[in-house]
């Protein structure tokens, strides 16, 4: 195992034997417009008391020039990502001189240059180890201490940490920045940004409390930023979370900043929070996209008390604030902003992300066992945040949501500024509830799966049935049909412990088991259910209608259901769908069951088919309306697979299409992409479409539509770039890969399924983990059979664990497609 792959186990040995006071960290970064200057100055100044002689400090970068341990030179003791101090006293000052490099992975601290306007752009990104990329820390979320930063940049740039600037010099065209100390931080949340970035300034008052607001993009995309709906958004999170939680948002300021190739949707870091661009829309935006970046905001600011006040002490418990945040996004955007639709979003889509991965073979508990830094990378995922939600969710159903606000404000109360484990917290809702929360969390937090419910007869009644019992509490809704339309007559309240339970429920058109969306588990339809869904789906209410959309698409993808059965249901009743949120994924899912679940044979019709519903709907959308923009999304998409309008595709993009139509330069790109894949634009459409849009969008935008080409050549060179050009970007290498699988045309890649397979591990090894699992994930070889990956798998056993588990999620997928599609004939 390579020494940058911390263990939970020598970390808890280390945190046991030293207390970091403070740590003050000096970054050059005068040089940082310089392309050819790879890396900066970073000089690190650790206070700490330590219990042993010897420990070890982390950090990877370029170099490390020296080390002095109270006062004294050291020999540099440094192998790649450990530095080695010795000769420590029971009070300690150890001062590095290193050399960080400059990132493009979107991993320490990264570098761009905006093609728009020349100029280069910084921030940094860390969860979960990624700090020690940029000065050297003990890299563990249980060693907080106060962090001082200085920052030299060129003068006229913003620069921006966790704390206010205290005080800024300029000398010969840079300045120096001293920030502010902050309280007590894990290294992960520190956070540097710098760089002639846009700025907008507001403030929110609350009582005594006053807190300065930024929101800063690149000047390129200032136009887009929407900066009044983003602050809006902010004031009503920190009114509602300040008073929820009964404790002040403790962190002095709240900058958010969107920066460019950025890994995740945002980053919680206190005071100075970063977002991904792809939530500053370029001219065309739904509403669902709003409310999506509002639940963002609101995860994020979420993480100010869960998280960063409290933190967890080892990622075994990063439940502990990622299920949090996920579940108050949500409850705070139907609480407190416009986004009342909030949890009809989740339960149609945020929870399809928790059920796909809790029925993979590496699913875990929502309370995990991760061993070391790699096992927590790759927990950021369907169970800890969306399952996390979904279970919190019954939690405050079951204590009743005034005990678990009250037990959320005992335990900031008694672990501020600390860290915790899962036992922390259920002291507090025990004790302020009454309720026995351990045999709850033992059911739901400490394993894994999940339950199916359905309705089955048995003999003179009817009996509600579970798979992998577990102690649920929900309503089964029942619905009438009534002149077509479906209403409900009667909720039934159940709890259920055992696997079969008699119900009452006769006489119901829709029979919808978890109506409210209560527990978290995946429902059936009886047969009567989807006959009436057939008919009246789309005149159910928004919420019993995204339970529905959900039962539906779980059913086909787990093989009960047809995909022909299911497309005609989108086909009938999509176009009548009024939530964007729900539209959206529901056109997602569509796609997907005609790529993945469908025989090879029958594609091709079904592909064009789904083409001209799109082209309909389109036509058929009211203009200028969300859902117009959102059916023109899934044209550009379906006209990647058949080009039978091309000519369509081509009137859009010459100003022609429906009227009304908002063409933002993402929807042109869309569009041209199509064309690309299917032979019907050339390098020259492309050159001309980057002129007209020659932003650092545009320019990814281009890398993708040229590899899309529908040539072997093409194609083989593209996938030879991803695997072999370390100079791509994060997000050129995600465009290359893009290109590569283009309109899924697998005959013009096969041939590279065994060079795939002899690849991974050297790229595992070589590549940071970020690029190494888009490069495994996204060229993993979507065969007709199992056996290249078996035999990889079974050759290499003793592989990373964290890249076996991606192989292994991979190869699930492969069977779940087989597996469906063989079954479709049955189910037909």
């Amino acid at each position: 195992m390579s020494s940058a792959n911390l263990t939970r186990e020598e970390t808890a040995a280390r945190s046991a034997s030293v207390t970091v006071r403070d740590v003050r960290v000096h970054l050059d970064l005068r040089e940082a417009r310089d392309p050819q200057r790879t890396g900066f100055g970073t000089r690190t100044t650790l206070t700490f008391d330590a219990a042993h002689a010897e420990t070890w400090i982390d950090f990877i970068g370029e170099d490390v020039l020296a080390v002095a341990v109270n006062g004294e030179e050291q020999p540099v003791r440094y192998d790649g990502s450990r530095i080695a101090v010795s000769g420590l006293g029971a009070s300690n000052t150890v001062v590095i001189d290193a050399i960080g490099a400059y990132s493009r992975s979107g991993e320490g601290l990264h570098r761009f240059v905006d093609p728009v306007d020349g100029e280069t752009y910084l921030y940094t990104q860390y969860e979960p180890a990624d700090s020690r990329r940029v000065m050297a820390c003990f890299e563990q979320p249980d060693v907080k201490a106060s962090y001082t930063f200085v920052v030299q940049a060129p003068a006229g740039w913003e620069v921006l940490s966790n704390q206010r600037a205290v005080t800024v010099v300029e000398t010969d065209g840079f300045q120096t920045v001293e920030f502010a100390p902050t309280l007590p931080l894990s290294s992960y949340i520190t956070s540097i940004a710098a760089g002639p970035y846009h700025r907008v300034d507001a403030e929110w008052k609350h009582g005594d409390q006053t807190i300065a607001l930024g929101v800063l993009c690149r000047p390129s995309l200032a136009e887009f930023l929407e900066a009044e709906e983003i602050i809006e958004v902010t004031r009503q999170g920190l009114d509602f979370f300040t008073d929820a939680f009964a404790y002040p948002y403790p962190w002095g300021k709240y900058d958010q900043i969107f920066v460019p190739e950025y890994n995740l949707g945002a980053m919680e870091n206190p005071g100075l929070v970063t977002f991904t661009e792809a939530y500053l829309s370029r001219g065309a935006a739904t509403d669902a996209q709003r409310g999506a970046r509002a639940n963002t905001i609101l995860h994020e600011m979420a993480h100010m008390w869960f998280g960063d006040l409290v933190t967890m002490r080892w990622w075994d418990d990063l439940w502990l604030k990622e299920s949090f945040a996920d579940y108050m996004g949500s409850h705070a955007s139907a609480a407190a902003t416009r986004y009342t639709d909030a949890w009809e979003r989740f339960a149609a889509n945020r929870k399809a992300w928790a059920y796909q991965q809790d029925q993979l073979p590496t699913t875990h508990p929502i309370v995990a066992d991760i061993h070391d830094l790699e096992a927590a990378k790759l927990n950021f995922d369907g169970i800890t945040y969306a399952k996390g939600a979904s279970v919190l969710k019954q939690l405050v159903a079951f204590v009743g949501e005034a005990h678990f606000f009250e037990g959320a404000r005992r335990y900031f109360s008694a672990h501020a500024f600390g860290n915790t484990t899962l036992d922390d917290l259920l002291v507090q809702l025990e004790d302020v509830s009454g309720r026995d929360v351990r045999a709850w969390s033992r059911a739901w937090l400490e394993t894994s799966g999940m339950s199916t419910l359905w309705i089955e007869d048995a003999g003179s009644e009817r009996v509600l049935v579970q798979s992998d019992p577990r102690p649920h509490r929900l309503r089964i809704g029942l619905y009438a049909l009534d002149g077509g339309a479906l209403v409900r007559r009667e909720s039934v309240e159940v709890d259920i412990v055992d696997e079969r339970t008699p119900v009452r429920v006769e006489g119901a058109d829709l029979v919808l088991i978890n109506d409210d969306d209560l527990t978290y588990a995946k429902t059936r339809l009886d047969a009567r259910s989807v006959a009436a869904v057939e008919q009246g789906l789309s005149t159910l209410d928004p919420l019993p209608r995204a339970l529905v959309w959900s039962a539906l698409w779980n059913a086909a993808r787990d093989g009960e259901l047809s995909v022909e059965r299911y497309l005609a249901i989108v086909a009938a009743h999509a176009r009548a769908e009024e939530n964007m949120g729900l539209l959206t994924g529901v056109i997602a899912n569509a796609a997907y069951s005609i790529g993945h679940y469908l025989p090879e044979g029958e594609r091709s019709a079904h592909r064009a088919a789904w083409l001209q519903a799109t082209w309909a709907a389109l036509n058929g959308a009211t203009p200028a309306s969300d859902a117009q923009l959102s059916w023109a999304r899934a044209f550009a998409a379906a006209s990647a697979f058949d080009a039978s309008r091309a000519g369509d595709v081509r009137a859009i993009l010459d100003g022609q299409g429906p009227d009304g139509l908002r063409i933002d330069p993402d929807l042109r790109w869309a569009l041209l992409t199509a064309l690309a894949t299917t032979g019907q634009a050339t390098g020259a459409d492309v050159d001309a479409e980057l002129a007209r849009d020659a932003t650092a969008s545009g320019r990814t935008a281009a890398i993708r539509a040229r590899a899309a080409a529908p040539s072997r050549a093409v194609r083989g060179a593209a996938w030879d770039a991803a695997w072999d050009d370390e100079s791509l970007t994060n997000d050129h290498l995600s465009a290359t890969i893009d290109g590569v699988r283009a309109g899924g045309r697998r005959d013009l890649i096969a041939d590279r399924d065994a060079d795939y397979f002899a690849r991974i591990l050297g790229a595992w090894r070589t590549r940071s983990i970020e690029l190494a699992r888009r490069l495994v994930v996204g060229l993993f070889p979507a065969s007709e059979d199992l056996a290249m990956v078996d035999v990889w798998l079974t050759e290499n056993a003793d592989a990373p664990g964290a890249l076996r588990r991606l192989v292994i999620e991979q190869r699930d997928h492969l069977a779940r497609d087989l597996r469906v599609r063989a079954l479709q004939a049955q189910l037909a």
